[in-house]
């Protein structure tokens, strides 16, 4: 996948109105920095407590819990797209929540793109090495346990998402890290894939490969799974 407009001088979001749900985070903030420079009139949904995080952007904030549906629905009325940050908070299904309150509230033809973890399978044909399976099973029994992160519900999360008939993509992402943006990140229909083994992408470039994926149509309905563009299977695998 290629950078959409990126050689050009326009504003591909110019006049359409963009919801990002999350948008107080550090992939939410820069979501809303990707979709006003491309023009996106940007509406944010956080909670009330992280309003403060995103002084200074010249958008509009709604606040309460991503998964109060009155919050949502407020905040996608009129959007052309949403993009959702699928947060596993708690144990009182907080992703599916969120999930469910945008399938339902989103106008139709509505484009949504959601974020979640390489460890959500979509067919059944991704591969997993077993320290990757035992590093998500023990982090999920612990956090459920602490009642921080419920792992299984961004699962259910997405198996809504995917059973839905909506114009959806769910964004895959490997281990993040901060840094200088190294592009579009590269993507595979499917974990195992050797483009994506260094399992690694810089946050930023996530939250572009979010953005511009709203104006692409090949990812409606695909669950792509991403690793940056600078990395070493990046360079190795990544078809020209």
């Amino acid at each position: 996948m290629e950078a959409i407009g990126a050689e050009s001088g326009g504003k591909p979001g110019a006049g359409r109105r963009v919801c990002v749900v999350g948008a107080s985070g550090k992939l939410g903030r820069y979501m809303v920095r990707h979709a006003l420079d491309r023009g996106f009139e940007v509406v944010g949904v956080c909670r009330e407590k992280s309003v403060h995080k995103l002084d200074g952007y010249d958008i509009t904030v709604v606040p309460g819990p991503t998964d109060d549906r009155a919050v949502i629905a407020r905040a996608v009325a009129g959007c052309d797209a949403v993009l959702t940050v699928l947060v596993p908070w708690g144990v009182r299904n907080y992703s599916s929540g969120t999930a469910q309150a945008v399938l339902d509230h989103a106008r139709p033809g509505t484009r949504l793109v959601f974020s979640c973890g390489w460890h959500v399978a979509r067919d059944g044909r991704d591969v997993y090495t077993r320290r990757f399976r035992v590093l998500v099973a023990v982090f999920g029994r612990l956090a459920k346990l602490a009642r921080v992160v419920d792992v299984a519900d961004q699962v259910e999360a997405c198996r809504r998402i995917f059973a839905s008939d909506t114009r959806w993509t769910v964004v895959r992402g490997s281990d993040l890290e901060e840094g200088e943006s190294e592009g579009l990140p590269v993507w595979s229909r499917h974990v195992g894939d050797p483009v994506l083994a260094s399992n690694r992408t810089r946050r930023v470039d996530y939250a572009r490969f979010m953005v511009e994926a709203v104006d692409d149509d090949t990812l409606v309905r695909e669950a792509p799974a991403i690793v940056g563009r600078g990395t070493p299977s990046a360079l190795a695998h990544a078809r020209p």
